[in-house]
């Protein structure tokens, strides 16, 4: 999908000419919305301890679970949710009676990030070829309805656990670093470092389809989690 954005732009501005489209495009397909689903909404608060076991699972595609997932995204999430690119997981959290709680979603990590190639630090070639060992939590989020202190961060460290481990069932391959990007002042990032997530940076607000110009969007705080106790190590080898 980016090497097809880039093909457009290129067109748009007269740089090259693209042969007549076979096809009709399916982005709409893939990024239309879920219709909705009756889902319990009452109230959910108290100690974690009420909650347990509390059961954070992956999310297999195609299922109804995963159409659930992609709803509550939709419907909760402040950035909303479309179609998943590249190698990603989900995991729904429920509690003992198997209301949902929270959602998680994890993806491909952004190609550079300065405060994190810093912190790894790795050259452009080693970057290029161990990006596909880092991740990004591209998506968090606890249900409105949910009030239950210190979830968030237990949910983390649950997935922190497990994540490299069905990444390798999943992909063949595992993680050693997860980074997320957390919008600063509208978040404080406060149930990551809880989770032993370590600030490292902050973005510049810039994104891959800016002009070059001034910034588009909020800055963000970078957080990363290392999977291994040696992840530097790995990702520059």
């Amino acid at each position: 999908m980016a090497c097809r954005t880039l093909l457009l732009k290129l067109e748009a501005q007269g740089q090259i000419r693209l042969p007549p489209r076979r096809t009709a495009s399916v982005n709409g397909l893939r990024n239309r919305q879920v219709p909705g689903i009756p889902h319990d909404q009452t109230a959910i608060a108290g100690p974690l301890q009420f909650l347990q076991p509390v059961r954070v699972e992956p999310v297999v595609e195609g299922s109804s679970e995963a159409g659930f997932f992609q709803f509550l995204l939709q419907r909760y999430h402040y950035l909303g949710h479309r179609n998943c690119v590249g190698q990603n997981l989900k995991y729904l959290a429920r509690d003992r009676q198997d209301r949902p709680l929270a959602c998680l979603l994890f993806g491909s990590a952004a190609w550079k990030s300065a405060a994190r190639d810093r912190w790894i630090g790795w050259n452009a070639e080693q970057r290029q070829r161990h990006l596909g060992l880092l991740s990004n939590n591209a998506r968090f989020v606890i249900l409105p309805w949910v009030r239950v202190p210190h979830l968030a961060s237990h949910l983390l460290g649950r997935v922190a656990v497990r994540l490299s481990a069905d990444w390798q069932q999943k992909y063949g391959h595992p993680i050693h670093l997860v980074e997320t990007f957390v919008e600063q002042p509208r978040f404080a990032g406060t149930c990551y470092r809880a989770a032993g997530w370590v600030q490292v940076g902050l973005t510049t607000g810039r994104t891959r389809n800016d002009d070059g110009r001034k910034p588009r969007v909020a800055r963000k705080a970078l957080y990363l989690k290392a999977l291994t106790t040696d992840a530097p190590r790995r990702l520059t080898t």
